[in-house]
């Protein structure tokens, strides 16, 4: 693992988060970290190569976090910011486009073929990363959205739904037990 790298991702990343210009406010980097922990977890359940979905997992957001006009293909931008940030480090050739494909492959909404094990943790983690953020998505739906009680807990339960719906079917497995505690917690039974 290069720590000299992961080091600076988080450093950076929640540099980039604390900015007035984060649209998303700090708690996007709560779940950037989530993803990380996650796409970590995942890459020894899935055999894919840890190095790689941890550093893609850092930098998945990355576009999103630096310019809210980027969010709509943040999955692009995030590649090519990558690429720029990676080349700096003397970063492995191969090991940056795998990188920057994990980028490009990420997102749930953008349905693209996840060819590799690395490719699949980094979509999952940042799908599975709502369960670590049931309170960042309560706030959203209250303080941020303005909804009643009803309609919120709707939202936050609706959202972490499709996330687990878009889950790879053995990262469903893996979540399974996770993901019926949330729902309980959240009162669906």
């Amino acid at each position: 693992m290069r720590n000299d790298i992961t080091e600076y991702l988080k450093s950076e990343l929640r540099r980039r988060c604390e900015s007035p210009s984060n649209k998303f406010g700090i708690g996007i980097y709560d779940h950037i970290k989530a993803v990380a922990k996650n796409a970590e977890l995942l890459s020894r359940q899935l055999g894919a190569n840890e190095e790689i979905t941890v550093i893609a997992a850092w930098l998945h957001d990355i576009a999103s976090v630096t310019d809210y006009d980027l969010y709509e293909n943040h999955h692009i931008y995030g590649a090519k910011m990558a690429r720029e940030i990676l080349s700096g480090f003397d970063y492995d050739e191969e090991k940056i486009k795998q990188v920057c494909d994990c980028i490009k492959n990420h997102r749930g909404s953008v349905v693209f073929d996840k060819s590799t094990p690395e490719e699949i943790c980094v979509a999952d983690a940042d799908a599975v990363s709502h369960f670590d953020s049931v309170p960042s998505l309560l706030y959203l739906a209250f303080s941020v959205k303005g909804m009643s009680y009803d309609e919120g807990v709707e939202f936050v339960v609706n959202k972490l739904k499709r996330s687990y719906a878009k889950l790879s079917d053995k990262s469903r497995v893996f979540y399974k037990e996770k993901y019926s505690y949330v729902m309980e917690f959240l009162g669906v039974v």
